[in-house]
């Protein structure tokens, strides 16, 4: 199979690309290769991921259970839930539903059959920084304005409250060896540009903002280091400073 996979990428290179040597199945640049196409065939199967969550809900909706708050989100919503994080608010009843590597266009799509089928009370949409860095395509920062005001029309008129959080900062303390910092694929600029959009338009549309930037960022604006292992991710000191933000956002939207 890996050996198909290294014929594919020196294909898709071109004629010149597939004269030369097969390079060693131990080079990185190969393994990169192969991990993308993997992870592209995936998406192509089901882009919005919608089978991610398919039978949790129809587990929750066929037991009537009331669901007050939907988290939706990327990686770090997704993560919250490992129990070395602390886990996802034991207790609360919160429903998470993050997906690694999501960018708000697979987010939109998947607000029907994972948020809204649920009736809550209120829904806390951490994204952008998947959308950043170009996860599924290039994206201007008026696209990802778009996607989240749509996210937030669609809350609105099914009688949910939106809690919109902040992008967390990155940062380039915890570079590894070979790959482009943090800072690089979503660059600190475009942060701030997103984070400011943010705050003004949930303000103007009388959505709870949540800063979790301002509490997570070091002096130089970047992710504490002391916060996350890989620059972007939050680790369980970062969650522990991150969740009494979202609960004191979802008692204001209760309000």
């Amino acid at each position: 199979m890996r050996s198909v996979l290294v014929l594919i990428v020196l294909a898709l290179a071109g004629p010149a690309a597939a004269q030369t040597t097969v390079p060693p199945m131990d080079c990185p640049e190969v393994t990169r290769a192969m991990q993308d196409l993997m992870r592209n065939d995936a998406r192509l199967r089901d882009w919005p991921q919608l089978e991610r969550y398919r039978m949790a809900n129809a587990d929750l909706l066929r037991e009537g259970s009331k669901v007050e708050v939907v988290f939706l989100g990327d990686s770090i919503t997704d993560s919250w839930s490992n129990e070395r994080f602390g886990g996802f608010f034991p207790g609360k009843g919160y429903v998470n539903r993050g997906i690694s590597g999501q960018t708000t266009p697979q987010m939109l799509v998947r607000m029907k059959p994972d948020v809204l089928a649920f009736s809550p009370k209120v829904i806390v949409l951490l994204a952008g920084t998947n959308d950043i860095a170009g996860n599924t395509g290039p994206e201007t920062d008026e696209d990802i304005q778009r996607n989240i005001a749509v996210i937030a029309e669609l809350a609105t008129a099914n009688g949910a409250r939106m809690v919109l959080a902040s992008v967390l900062p990155v940062s380039a303390y915890h570079v590894t060896p070979g790959a482009p910092p943090q800072t690089v694929r979503r660059p600190p600029a475009r942060i701030n540009t997103l984070n400011t959009w943010l705050k003004t338009y949930a303000a103007a549309h009388k959505h709870v903002y949540l800063d979790y930037f301002s509490a997570t960022a070091d002096e130089k604006g970047m992710l504490r280091a002391e916060l996350s292992e890989d620059d972007l991710h939050p680790n369980a000191q970062g969650y522990a400073i991150m969740a009494p933000l979202a609960e004191a956002a979802i008692a204001q939207a209760r309000r």
